[in-house]
């Protein structure tokens, strides 16, 4: 997910074989109920995420993410330290055709307003997301789906464009998952919070009880939630919301705060790995920065007075040539994230390095005299002037020391005029949609590990990234990898993707980074060590 996106890291999947006529064969359909039930003291989770949206069809970003992946449930999910798709509101999944999966939903299933869940609002949920078709939204996701059927209550048959699809169960876990109730949101249009909250349609582990949206969010597990994650150890949790990351710091080690989940400097995190009632907990992470150019409003671009497809494609190429991973990563970061030269992270499968043979020394470091020469075949007057936006509340307060980093490197080769703005998250979403920023940062964790979610929300026809980049040979290329089911194959034409984009630059990628939870220790439920697939869900969380 954007975001992502922009999105926070939802569940991994693992690797689906299309051998057999049943495909995933989901054997947990009973739920993992805790014995204990929910109780324990409330949980105090702080973050300086911001919250664009609780309607599920209108949001695909981190601190959206966070409170819907408590109070809405999806058909499939993984649980934490599993790699392999499970039944969540679902009993199973089927094959039933080339195009065709059918999926059973548990029985006597409920929302928290004590609405019945079955098939239809299963329908409901996928036709709507399609139909409103947001541009913060995760619609991006479902680029396959044909039609949803719901010939019973309890089955729901959907209905693909491309057969082979092997990539469609993982996408049923993802924002574009997300389960809603018929009777409460309007199939045409995105729903506002204060009415979502009134209207109480939690079929998540928990639900909202009280919301002050971006300052302190209420939760108390949801009785009638019946998926695989279970009661929840801790009956309620609290999330409050921070504009500094200083003031949470301090919160949590004062013990106001029992965890952080998003977003602390790396000099604070190192500071909080020193105390002895604090746990600092890492790991690879699955998130990548970049910065996204805005075909229209970039310098040159199509809707410019000066508009040169040429030349904007020189000032995308040479700025390409100029940037340095290596220091950005040190410098910002201690290394705890690491130069990325594609928008598909190092060590996924199909990974290419395309940006480091392309730009600047072909090693991966900056090259001033090849951005100048660029600039100079288009007749590229210098220095151009580059307005770029980043935001410091969403993607910690370190994206501004990045970014001025960033513009130091820029106007360090003579070439460039960098003109460094911020903007809050919740106007930001908005305004790069409305193609205000002709150059800016974004994020993104994966909604599941594999290649293809790093290249078909940025580059496809409905693309999340919304920055009016259209190649159909990419788009093309990718139609192909997500229904090839020869490896050494599929491998080769994410390669192909990969490099046909970076050629054409409609973003930079910088750098892929770490995940970082940190508890205070007398709260248990994370692990000491997170990996790529780690997802922060409070279900397992308790407090001594």
């Amino acid at each position: 997910m954007a975001q992502h996106s922009t999105v926070r890291p939802f569940r991994s999947l693992g690797a689906i074989s299309l051998g057999t006529a049943f495909l995933v064969a989901l054997t947990g359909c009973t739920s993992s109920k805790s014995s204990t039930g929910s109780g324990g003291a409330t949980i105090t989770v702080g973050t300086t995420d911001q919250v664009t949206s609780l309607d599920p069809a209108g949001a695909w970003d981190a601190g959206s993410g966070t409170i819907e992946s408590e109070v809405y449930a999806t058909l499939l999910s993984v649980k934490n330290g599993a790699t392999e798709v499970s039944p969540d509101l679902a009993t199973g999944i089927r094959l039933t055709g080339p195009k065709e999966y059918t999926v059973t939903l548990r029985k006597g299933l409920k929302f928290a307003n004590g609405h019945q869940l079955t098939s239809s609002d299963v329908k409901f949920s996928f036709d709507r997301t399609l139909k409103i078709a947001d541009e913060n939204g995760p619609s991006s996701l479902l680029y396959n789906l044909d039609s949803v059927a719901a010939p019973t209550p309890t089955t729901v048959v959907f209905t693909l464009k491309s057969a082979n699809d092997t990539l469609f169960p993982q996408v049923l876990s993802t924002a574009a998952g997300y389960i809603v109730d018929e009777q409460t949101f309007p199939a045409d249009k995105i729903l506002d919070d204060k009415a979502i909250v009134a209207a109480k349609p939690w079929n998540g582990p928990y639900g909202v009880t009280s919301y002050d949206k971006n300052s302190l969010v209420s939760f108390t597990a949801n009785s009638v939630y019946g998926g695989q994650l279970g009661t929840p150890k801790t009956k309620s949790v609290q999330l409050k919301y921070y504009t500094d990351a200083s003031n949470l710091k301090l919160d949590v080690q004062q013990g106001t705060v029992d965890a952080v989940y998003r977003t602390l400097t790396t000099a604070d995190l190192d500071d909080l790995s020193k105390k002895k009632e604090i746990k600092v907990h890492t790991g690879s992470g699955n998130g990548i920065r970049y910065i996204v150019f805005d075909f229209q409003t970039q310098p040159y671009g199509t809707k410019t007075k000066n508009a040169d497809k040429a030349k904007a494609l020189a000032v995308r190429q040479a700025v390409a040539d100029s940037v340095d991973r290596a220091q950005l990563a040190q410098q910002v970061y201690k290394n705890s994230y690491q130069p990325l030269y594609s928008s598909v992270p190092d060590g996924l499968t199909g990974a290419s390095d395309s940006f480091k043979s392309l730009y600047g020394d072909k090693k991966g470091g900056p090259d001033k005299a090849a951005a100048a020469a660029r600039l100079k075949a288009a007749k590229v007057s210098t220095p151009v002037t580059l307005n770029l936006q980043y935001n410091s509340d969403h993607y910690g307060s370190s994206s501004a020391d990045e970014y001025a980093l960033v513009k130091t490197q820029l106007e360090a080769t003579g070439l460039f005029k960098v003109n460094l703005q911020s903007t809050e998250w919740t106007q930001y979403g908005k305004d790069r949609i409305k193609h205000l920023y002709p150059l800016y940062q974004l994020g993104w964790y994966a909604d599941y590990l594999d290649a293809d979610n790093y290249l078909s929300p940025f580059y496809s026809a409905n693309s999340w990234v919304a920055n009016d980049y259209s190649d159909p040979a990419v788009r093309e290329l990718i139609k192909k990898e997500e229904t090839e089911t020869d490896p050494a194959k599929r491998t080769e034409l994410l390669k192909q993707a990969q490099d046909k984009a970076a050629a054409s630059v409609p973003l930079l990628p910088l750098l892929q980074g770490s995940t970082a939870i940190v508890t205070r220790t007398d709260v248990s439920g994370v692990p000491d060590e997170l990996n790529s697939a780690y997802t922060f869900r409070w279900a397992g969380l308790s407090k001594k």
